[in-house]
């Protein structure tokens, strides 16, 4: 696991009340528009906190990419207790995510583009996997100091991700600070 990948001992951090009351699932994949989707890409699935949420928001396809099997494994556990039969799981790097191009009409990236081995490759595999007027939801660390979070040298700034997303050719259609140490952007292919 190279330094910058979330360390899945510390799973106790992904799935906390403190989390849910910033950052509830369901307004977020409303906004994302994901009950009509077809497929929806979740990088960096984690525990599945947006897969879990998204699985039953639609009837589509929910990709859930972890490098992590651990993490894969969790989700599976907590979609067989939901019944959820909906949800592919896919092993691997968001830098190279094992879907042809043009697959998700929604992608989630909720505090994981910082982990990417570079901002350009992790922005350019979102844009590939994208489909056409697909939509994308990210969800980072400000690149300021805080309690919580990854080191200030991992974080990416709100400005930078703008300009990586535009330079791709990806449109952003709003960015949100709901906290002093976060940002979100929405963002269409």
């Amino acid at each position: 696991m190279h330094e910058r990948r979330f360390n899945p001992e510390h799973l106790e951090k992904l799935d906390n009340p403190q989390r849910r009351a910033l950052f509830d699932p369901q307004p977020l994949l409303s906004e994302l528009d994901v009950k009509g989707a077809k497929s929806v890409l979740d990088i960096g699935a984690g525990s599945g906190y947006f897969t879990i949420p998204a699985a039953k928001m639609t009837e589509g396809t929910v990709y859930a990419l972890d490098v992590e099997p651990k993490m894969l494994q969790i989700i599976k556990v907590k979609a067989e207790e939901e019944k959820l039969t909906n949800i592919t799981y896919l092993q691997g790097a968001m830098e190279n995510v094992p879907l042809a191009g043009g697959t998700a009409e929604r992608v989630i990236a909720s505090l994981v583009l910082h982990e990417a081995e570079t901002l350009d490759q992790g922005v350019a595999e979102i844009k590939r996997v994208m489909t056409a007027g697909g939509l994308c939801f990210i969800l980072e660390w400000e690149k300021k100091e805080s309690e919580q979070g990854p080191p200030l040298h991992h974080r990416i700034s709100s400005e930078d991700v703008k300009k990586a997303l535009e330079q791709h050719g990806l449109r952003i259609r709003r960015m949100h600070f709901p906290t002093d140490s976060h940002y979100s952007i929405l963002c269409e292919k």
